[in-house]
């Protein structure tokens, strides 16, 4: 037996599965139907607990296909019911065989209802998932006396660069938590990607000559990385650049509007966004914890392209001189709908316009008379 207890105090009790050790984190909660394995794997997910809403996971099993990084960074999984029998032809092992290789703890039985109307109600909190045999004070307490865990980005980046071939355009991707998506829509589209570590600075960026500098999504609060902020501030008007989710708000804060955390976040593959160019309205995958402030666009040279139909809360920003622009949901989807997927489209043809206009600039001459 396990136990889930709250920082408020309550406590739900349950079986446990995967990994037998235990685990503190932010607790929050994820409503998509599919897509568990894709979830597991998001490194934007360190240092936080997961509770699933759809009330079954683990029925379709664990393939080698749909993982968005080698090493997962989630903090722990709490389920109403995992299936232990899977039935899928691409299915290898079971959800509680991944989360023990993986050293993951699970608890299922819970009403995750209940815990998800809690989370809304109150906000995201601390919770831990722990033996029965403890005493729920004792718990509480040690999450009372665990330190603030600031460092996911640093935890889930990569430590060293390498590259992904290809013959296209060439991009610096700066990997603040990035799942394979991004790497798999670059690759579709031929191009040669050098993926970077988060603190790599704006010098060592340009000096690798890219067409275009992508931004990935990652876990945390974006004012816990000043050195990406200070990186981005120095690429904007060098190079067109393109943020997904934490590269949103860095971008955000790098233009000087600020960010600030909501109450619970957007977790889930069914987030509709409204693009207030063209008034069309997709249908997004999202799971961020922190949204730019609207008001503090003003004075600044970013504006809001897309909002959130669900609370109206910034879903897209562009900058108003420069090849610039980003988007809070994954158009790389992995799990999801792949309505916006034409934004890599839209950032390659960025990047092709800048480099025509360069090659149409009238070049400076030194003529000795």
């Amino acid at each position: 037996m396990k136990q889930l207890v709250l920082e408020d105090g309550t406590v739900f009790k349950g079986e446990g599965f995967g990994s037998e050790r235990e685990s503190m984190g932010e607790i929050v909660f994820n409503t998509g139907m599919t897509g568990y394995q894709e979830v597991l794997s998001d490194p934007s997910y360190c240092g936080q607990i997961v509770t699933f809403t759809y009330p079954l996971i683990g029925n379709y099993g664990i393939n080698r296909d749909d993982f968005e990084t080698v090493h997962p960074a989630v903090f722990g999984v709490v389920v109403k019911e995992h299936c232990v029998r899977p039935s899928n032809f691409r299915s290898e092992e079971t959800l509680d065989a991944y989360l023990e290789a993986r050293n993951i703890p699970g608890i299922s039985g819970v009403d995750t209802r209940k815990l998800t109307k809690i989370i809304r109600r109150y906000g995201t909190m601390k919770a831990m998932i722990a033996s029965s045999e403890r005493s729920p004070s004792e718990v509480m307490k040690m999450m009372e006396d665990s330190p603030s865990y600031n460092n996911q980005v640093q935890h889930v980046s990569t430590v060293k660069p390498y590259v992904v071939p290809g013959r296209g355009k060439r991009i610096v991707l700066v990997d603040f938590g990035m799942k394979h998506g991004i790497l798999r829509d670059f690759a579709r589209r031929s191009c040669h990607v050098t993926v970077v570590p988060y603190h790599t600075s704006h010098e060592e960026i340009l000096r690798l000559k890219p067409d275009g500098v992508m931004l990935s999504n990652g876990p945390g609060d974006p004012k816990n990385v000043p050195e990406a902020v200070e990186t981005v501030r120095n690429l904007i008007g060098r190079v067109p650049v393109f943020g997904i989710c934490l590269g949103h708000q860095l971008i955000a804060l790098a233009g000087g509007a600020d960010t600030m955390k909501m109450k619970f976040g957007h977790r889930g593959s069914n987030q509709p966004v409204k693009d207030l160019e063209t008034n069309r309205t997709f249908i997004t995958s999202q799971n961020h914890g922190y949204t730019v402030a609207l008001e503090s666009l003003e004075d600044t040279e970013l504006m809001a392209t897309q909002v959130s139909l669900n609370d109206e809360t910034v879903e897209g920003l562009k900058h108003r001189t420069q090849p610039v622009f980003s988007v809070q949901y994954h158009p790389e989807s992995s799990p999801g709908p792949e309505d916006t997927s034409w934004l890599f489209d839209h950032f390659l043809k960025n990047i092709e316009k800048t480099n025509k206009r360069t090659k149409e600039e009238p070049q400076c001459l030194n003529v000795q008379i």
